[in-house]
């Protein structure tokens, strides 16, 4: 009998999982509709007022993103006096959805890594994942990789799809 070979093992892949990057701490989704008349109306009297008598030491070390649930035109003002509300006391600040928030958390992650690590090397970016990776992410880190890796591979080292390979040259 021969002996089993793990070829993934001696392949030399590095494999780089995003899902292991997802930024711990918990998300609030502010929608501002709820502080408008009707859903579509800012007065900025009552709205000053609530920012004004507002707890917001609640959002305390959180990831915020603040969005509009309604088609309301909100005036721009309104978001920098949540942000200006807001800045000291959470951890991250976005305006957009949740996949705003992920990007800008995963962004953040992603500059940490140096590209100079994954020089001449063979990457597989891990595909699946059961939390949301944003797709940014994915895009992001190719853009980081791609000037220095030999080449990228998307999903898992048993079963790749290649992205990229370096000319040679």
């Amino acid at each position: 009998m021969s002996e089993i070979v793990n070829r993934v093992a001696q392949s030399g892949l590095i494999t780089i999982d995003l899902e292991e990057m997802f930024p711990e701490g918990e998300r609030v989704y502010f929608d501002i509709s709820t502080l408008l008349v009707e859903g579509l109306l800012l007065r900025e009297k009552d709205f000053r007022e609530f920012i004004s008598r507002h707890d917001w030491t609640q959002y305390r070390d959180k990831h915020v993103a603040l969005y509009c649930s309604t088609e309301a035109i909100v005036p721009r003002w309104a978001w920098m006096l949540l942000t200006v509300s807001l800045s000291p006391v959470v951890a991250t600040l976005v305006f957009g959805n949740a996949e705003a928030l992920e990007t800008e958390l995963f962004r953040r992650r992603l500059e940490k890594i140096n590209p100079e690590d994954y020089r001449d090397q063979r990457v597989v970016i891990k595909g699946c994942s059961s939390k949301p990776v944003p797709v940014q992410a994915y895009v992001a880190l190719s853009l980081l990789l791609q000037p220095v890796v030999k080449s990228i591979l998307y999903g898992e080292p048993c079963s790749t799809v290649p992205v990229y390979r370096k000319a040679r040259g």
